[in-house]
């Protein structure tokens, strides 16, 4: 872990908190758009995320986490994040930190049965609306129930 995670993991506030990315990844037309969960350690359904990464955008990050935890080989993200939300990131410590979820659109291409985090998670393509359903943020539930 890089010196500057470190700090603003141990900084992290309400105010000010530790920024993490999110790729809300899709497929299909709008009417039969399906999004990508994936299980946490925990077991609970999430977007593929992660910390920011030297050398990379928030984009480019995504898209990286995308193929780490869903097994997205092919993809293409917005330029932009389409929102973000707030939640509690638990550490590995046990200890919450509080975050702030900037999630990127991804269209995807193509997927991989073989990925780096496949023997840890499970994956799930599901309507936006049932994907709402099944996370616990009330933030990521707003912006699934829009897309």
């Amino acid at each position: 872990m890089s010196l500057s995670k470190k700090i603003a993991i141990q900084t992290a506030t309400e105010d000010d908190p530790v920024i993490q990315l999110a790729a809300l990844c899709w497929r299909g037309p709008k009417k039969d758009r399906e999004v990508l969960l994936v299980t946490s350690s925990s077991g609970r359904w999430i977007l593929p995320k992660g910390w920011p990464m030297a050398d990379c955008t928030h984009r480019e990050a995504a898209l990286i986490e995308a193929w780490e935890e869903g097994g997205v080989k092919r993809g293409r993200a917005e330029r932009k994040h389409i929102g973000s939300f707030r939640a509690m990131k638990e550490l590995r410590n046990g200890a919450m930190i509080p975050a702030l979820v900037k999630v990127f659109a991804v269209e995807v291409k193509k997927m991989s049965k073989d990925y780096p985090e496949a023997e840890r998670r499970d994956r799930r393509w599901v309507s936006p609306k049932k994907a709402a359903s099944l996370v616990t943020e009330p933030g990521l539930k707003a912006i699934l129930k829009d897309f």
